[in-house]
């Protein structure tokens, strides 16, 4: 097992370096006129080629990852302030934080976070931040200001701030070719701390960052995610635009996600790694709701030009394609299954659905799916929404009876609704031409379908 690790790390040093010479040769080719942003991109896209198809050679292995890895012995930490961490909470929500040449967002991304929580959310969750710095002044300076602000929090022992080291061999970083490389080694180093910390703390851990901003009741949001989740297997759930920050983890496996930060050299991009281990442990797809509850509150100078660019496409209101409807769901109300597709007011009744029933939208022509929303029930009172019920997309369509050979599951419904963006497998069929509402579980009451949204690919102009 370890000359199996040693040789797995010396073939991805082998790439890492070949590839630094790779974009060195791309970036000289670039025009002059390419922004940084842009050579950002490109540094990016080529890394994670490199690491995806060195990561895909050694799935099996990486899936047997040790759960303690030695390097983590020699994690240092001390209890800066908060009571004695016991017991086993829903979610942590896991911040850690640097010191800044241009200032903090800490305070502020904690004021955030409780004022967008309710008494009933931090009954279910732990506030953990974790300082990876060595300045002993900035160390003091920042507990007491944390201290002052959210004492009754700590009192509560919902809140809590860590302090963290590693050992010499792993604390010291090798001498890094650029800012961004530097950025990189010191949250790379954070978030190992941070995973293995909170690893026996709770049953899901929330990453985020020192400079983020949370949407009102956002844990109320996490709570139906992860429970209409709870069934299906997934490594990350992604609750932001934000490349790292706002995915949502299994505890269980943030001791592997742990060993796999550390066997790439310091400076890799993280998020790079993020994405690539999900993958290795069978996602294969980032599973991303549309609606994002956590947003950035800024950047400094140096790290806009080192960090991905939260990109939030505003794709508009939904353009459903021309589509026939069938179900096997018995109606009422004289509702007809296409009224659940149509944009307009009009929605679908249907009795006592049980498990196995299906609501199925035929696509006339195949089309590329970005995102899918799907609408149950009265909003206001969460009456006659389907409970448990999955979206699937589905392709090689068949003509008699009209459905597809085979589907890909979107996700499950949350409290009667689903929207999410949908991705798509590297080589995989592009073109969709089903969307089958599935029923997982009987009901005993009368369900409302509300609506179905597609929102399909926009073809650029040719130029």
């Amino acid at each position: 097992m370890r000359g199996c690790l040693w040789r797995c790390v010396g073939v991805m040093a082998s790439l890492l370096i070949l590839g630094f010479f790779i974009r060195v040769s791309e970036a000289a080719r670039a025009k002059h006129s390419t922004t940084l942003s842009e050579k950002m991109r490109i540094i990016q896209r080529v890394a994670q080629e490199q690491i995806s198809s060195e990561m895909k050679n050694h799935l099996k292995y990486f899936t047997k990852m040790q759960k303690n890895p030695h390097a983590l012995q020699d994690a240092n930490y001390t209890l800066l302030a908060g009571t004695s961490l016991q017991g086993k909470w829903m979610l942590t929500v896991g911040i850690s934080s640097m010191q800044r040449t241009g200032g903090s967002y800490l305070l502020d991304t904690l004021k955030s976070l409780f004022q967008a929580s309710s008494e009933q959310d931090l009954e279910y969750m732990l506030v953990l931040v974790l300082l990876s710095d060595t300045d002993p002044n900035w160390l003091n300076q920042t507990v007491a200001n944390i201290s002052g602000l959210f004492l009754p929090h700590i009192e509560s022992g919902r809140l809590a701030v860590v302090h963290g080291l590693l050992g010499d061999s792993l604390a010291k970083s090798r001498n890094c070719t650029s800012p961004c490389g530097e950025l990189y080694s010191k949250q790379k180093t954070s978030f190992v701390l941070l995973m293995n910390f909170v690893s026996n703390l709770s049953e899901y851990f929330l990453l985020l960052g020192d400079n983020v901003k949370c949407a009102p009741r956002f844990m109320s949001n996490i709570y139906w995610a992860v429970s209409a989740w709870k069934e299906l297997p997934w490594v990350a759930l992604d609750f932001s635009s934000m490349k790292i920050f706002g995915k949502v983890f299994h505890t269980r496996d943030l001791p592997r996600l742990a060993s796999f930060l550390l066997l790439f050299p310091e400076d890799t991009p993280t998020h790079l790694l993020l994405s690539e281990f999900s993958l290795l442990l069978s996602q294969n797809v980032p599973i991303h709701f549309s609606f994002s509850i956590f947003y950035p509150m800024g950047y400094s100078e140096a790290e806009d030009s080192c960090f991905p660019v939260p990109q939030d496409k505003d794709l508009g209101e939904p353009d459903n394609p021309v589509a026939t409807v069938f179900t096997d769901m018995l109606s009422f109300w004289d509702t007809i299954p296409q009224y659940a597709y149509v944009l307009n007011d009009d929605c679908l009744w249907v009795i006592n659905p049980i498990q196995g029933n299906y609501l199925l939208v035929v696509l006339d022509e195949p089309q590329k799916v970005i995102r899918v929303a799907v609408l149950t029930g009265f909003s206001q009172n969460r009456m006659n929404y389907l409970q448990q019920a999955q979206v699937l997309l589905g392709y090689a369509l068949m003509d008699y009876p009209k459905r597809c050979a085979h589907y890909t599951l979107v996700g499950p419904l949350v409290r009667g609704q689903l929207d999410q963006m949908v991705f798509y497998e590297e080589d995989s069929v592009k073109k969709i031409s089903c969307i089958k509402l599935l029923v997982t579980a009987a009901h005993d009451s009368p369900i409302k379908i509300v609506q179905i949204r597609v929102w399909t690919e926009v073809q650029e102009e040719e130029r």
